[in-house]
């Protein structure tokens, strides 16, 4: 039997190598190494995700922010399910009728509502009456045991502005309800003693063709 250059049984040894022990960072190196992870791999914020920065609006409150509209009932009938409730579509120049829900029974009649031309507010939020979503609202003169529609002047079309004199913003696209601007608007909106409906004392009218008055209330508010 032939054997190895090692007969002894044995392993050979191995070699020992001598391992150099790492010499520690100091600190200041340290800091330099965080800088340089730092830099080239920038920590992502903690928290929420910023958020973009809401589109301007106008934040005058005062008539010009509602939408006040010349509108023609063409349709009008009572709620199914209130009786002090009409139910109306209301042409208001936008190529489609609006749903609009007046509590006017008690007060003025069926025939009366029929084809009526008269001011509506049409950036109110839709709200439901009764289970119908109501889009828009008539403007009356108002005394709690009297209310009259406004009329609007000869002459005046289908879909006409309605504004305040001096008062030149543009009106919201829909009112926030949470801010509150028809209620802060409300109380200055009445009827003057010469039967013209004012807000803050300036006419409301439609440019060139006259003056929004009352049918006969004086000195009362409009809502």
């Amino acid at each position: 039997m032939s054997g190895s250059a090692n007969d002894s049984g044995k392993d050979p040894e191995e070699p020992k190598v001598k391992v150099e022990p790492k010499e520690k960072p100091s600190k200041g190196e340290k800091k330099k190494d965080q800088a340089k992870t730092s830099e080239a791999e920038p920590k992502a914020k903690k928290g929420k995700p910023e958020k973009k920065a809401a589109a301007p609006t106008n934040e005058n409150v005062d008539v010009s922010r509602l939408d006040f509209r010349v509108g023609k009932i063409v349709k009008v009938e009572k709620h199914p399910d209130a009786d002090t409730l009409y139910l109306e579509q209301v042409d208001v120049g936008e190529g489609k009728t609006r749903t609009v829900v007046s509590g006017l029974v008690k007060h003025i009649t069926l025939e009366e509502m029929q084809d009526k031309v008269a001011v509506f507010m049409c950036n109110l939020k839709p709200a439901k009456m009764r289970g119908v979503l109501s889009e828009a609202m008539i403007m009356c003169a108002s005394t709690p045991e009297k209310v009259e529609i406004l009329n609007v002047p000869k002459g005046a079309a289908i879909g006409d502005k309605v504004f305040a004199e001096g008062y030149t913003g543009e009106p919201d696209a829909m009112l926030n309800p949470k801010k509150k601007v028809w209620e802060a608007v409300k109380p200055d909106l009445r009827v003057s003693k010469n039967k013209v409906a004012t807000y803050k004392g300036a006419a409301l009218k439609i440019e060139g063709k006259g003056e929004i008055t009352s049918p006969s209330l004086a000195d009362v508010a409009i809502q």
